[in-house]
């Protein structure tokens, strides 16, 4: 099949490395976006995007670090320096410990309707500021405004379930004999940790969050490095929300600041939500030291595409999956299966309709997918696709070397697809961009072939009109969540995210029953209370039966 490329200019025959001193200064800023980051600086205590330093949170007061490293937070559309992020020391992490572990003496002993409260003052507050929150989003991450808003949604709709704490803390109790009952009661684990990535700054904090306080824990949060400033404004909306001193708190940093998470003998549980690499060491080491751990990971998700499908529908919905959100989702399509004679004519429209999607600054009117995260992340997103051409895949959509008028040094990459096979590296590895590769089956068992190949199993969908072959696959398929006629079934939170294979480790899922189940631990016991007078003349020493 011939290959239908876009004209592509030189690419990366330049590579511009910002050190601090010599990234552009905020006037590189729209005038627009420029008001957002200071509104953003004047209205909020923990955060920045003018240039300051973001601060931790520790016993419910924002303080600036002493740290000596520092790392540098940039505008992805413009290499603007929006704030510098600590690498958190040993002591100010002991004291956020400290203040987790002396909170929850008291946390722990809260009314649940106290902490129902809580939940429900928080998810006002959320829905009063999410511009605030969305615009943080926008300039550190990259995301459009539209889609931004989606983020904080998507976590309130867990703070919004999780107003039902009452309910999901019921226990159980039966009389097991005459005069004897045994009750169960779901009780907080202690102090536990979060640790979040960069591609959902509001919606992963808020996985954890209302989870873990609502069930009486007390928390440590810590965002990603790249783009804290969501996860600061929510902190300082739950204290708002009158969450108590230290049942929050909020450090930053990478790897020191993880394993000192993952070592730290006082904290019970883990949460993350983050690549391979981190995510098998957080668990290996977390459990380890005899902790509780929870970890979503990598991804390649396949929507099979058959015959019958809505051409209409699924070229709409493999747009949004494989391109919203510049492809930085561990729910993306990054993979199309057809599935037999699919007409050649459905790859050029896909294509068409890919070349009208507008990629630009977050803020600008219509845009349809930001920046991606980083340059080192465009490099290596760049680098796969290269890779097809290296072996013998065909790109009929390039979208290396785009230029987006106006933000010449952004983390720019247009709407990518490739046509390629299962052995080639494009195929096999996590892209986390824009990127879309389509793969052929001969049939609906071959396509379920190459899905159950894969290592990773966070999501899948297929696309058709028939009952029947929709149930073989929903049935056969070895992916967690499956979506039909749906490109991005994420379970809504009444629901648990059921990620499977290699996109999880950890017995217990994120939110739901399961993140119930996760920040909790069951204590059974069992009363006997005689109706008759107690005091016996003579102790029975016979093994008891509960006859």
């Amino acid at each position: 099949m011939p290959s239908a490329k876009l004209p592509r200019p030189a690419r990366f025959l330049v590579r511009r490395t910002y050190a601090t001193a010599v990234r552009p200064p905020l006037s590189a800023l729209t005038p627009t976006t420029r008001a957002k980051a200071e509104e953003l600086s004047a209205n909020w205590k923990g955060t920045s995007a003018t240039g300051e330093k973001t601060k931790n949170f520790i016993g419910g007061a924002f303080v600036e670090s002493s740290a000596e490293s520092w790392i540098d937070v940039a505008d992805p559309a413009t290499q603007t320096l929006l704030t510098r992020v600590p690498e958190t020391t040993s002591s100010e992490f002991e004291q956020a410990v400290s203040a987790a572990s002396e909170a929850f003496k008291t946390w722990s002993r809260s009314s649940v309707l106290t902490r129902q409260r809580f939940v429900l003052e928080l998810q006002h507050l959320l829905r009063q500021n999410a511009d605030a929150v969305a615009n943080s989003i926008v300039l550190e991450q990259g995301k459009t405004l539209a889609d931004a808003h989606g983020d904080l949604l998507r976590g309130l709709q867990v703070v919004e379930t999780t107003a039902n704490v009452p309910t999901a803390l019921l226990g159980d109790t039966i009389e097991v004999s005459k005069d004897m009952d045994t009750s169960t009661r779901k009780l907080p684990l202690g102090v536990c940790a979060s640790i979040a990535p960069f591609n959902f700054p509001a919606m992963i904090p808020l996985w954890t969050i209302p989870m873990a306080l609502s069930t009486g824990n007390t928390l440590i949060v810590k965002p990603s490095e790249r783009d804290p400033g969501a996860a600061m404004i929510i902190a300082e909306l739950c204290q708002r929300a009158g969450l108590p001193d230290g049942v929050l708190n909020v450090v930053h940093g990478t790897v020191p600041t993880v394993n000192a998470i993952c070592d730290h003998p006082v904290i019970k549980a883990i949460s993350f939500v983050g690549g391979d690499r981190a995510g098998k060491h957080i668990y290996e080491r977390g459990r380890k030291s005899g902790k509780r751990v929870q970890c979503n990971m990598g991804a390649k998700n396949h929507a099979v595409v058959m015959q019958d499908a809505n051409k209409g529908h699924t070229i709409n919905s493999l747009l949004g999956a494989a391109f919203g959100a510049a492809g930085q989702r561990c729910m993306a399509i990054s993979v199309a299966v057809l599935v037999g004679d699919i007409p050649h004519g459905w790859i050029p429209e896909l294509c068409e309709r890919a070349k009208q999607l507008s990629v630009n600054q977050g803020f600008e009117q219509g845009a349809d997918l930001g920046p991606v995260i980083s340059p080192a992340a465009k490099q290596r997103i760049t680098g796969l696709i290269a890779s097809a051409e290296e072996q013998g895949g065909i790109i009929h959509l390039d979208g290396r070397g785009i230029q987006v008028p106006g933000y010449p040094d952004g983390n720019w990459i247009g709407p990518t697809i490739i046509e390629a096979t299962a052995d080639m590296r494009c195929y096999k590895e996590e892209i986390f961009g824009p990127v879309l590769v389509i793969v052929r089956a001969d049939s609906l068992d071959d396509a379920l072939a190459i899905v159950n190949a894969n290592p990773y199993g966070n999501g899948t969908a297929i696309f058709t009109k028939s009952g029947a072959t929709a149930r073989k696959f929903e049935r056969e398929v070895e992916v967690g969540q499956v979506g039909i006629n749906v490109p991005i079934p994420v379970p809504l939170p009444m629901f648990s995210w059921s990620g499977n294979k290699a996109s999880f480790l950890g017995d217990i899922p994120f939110y739901g029953r399961g993140g119930v189940d996760f920040y909790t631990q069951n204590k059974t016991t069992t009363a006997l209370w005689r109706e008759a007078d107690i005091i016996q003349p003579k102790a029975s020493m016979a093994m008891p039966t509960h006859h």
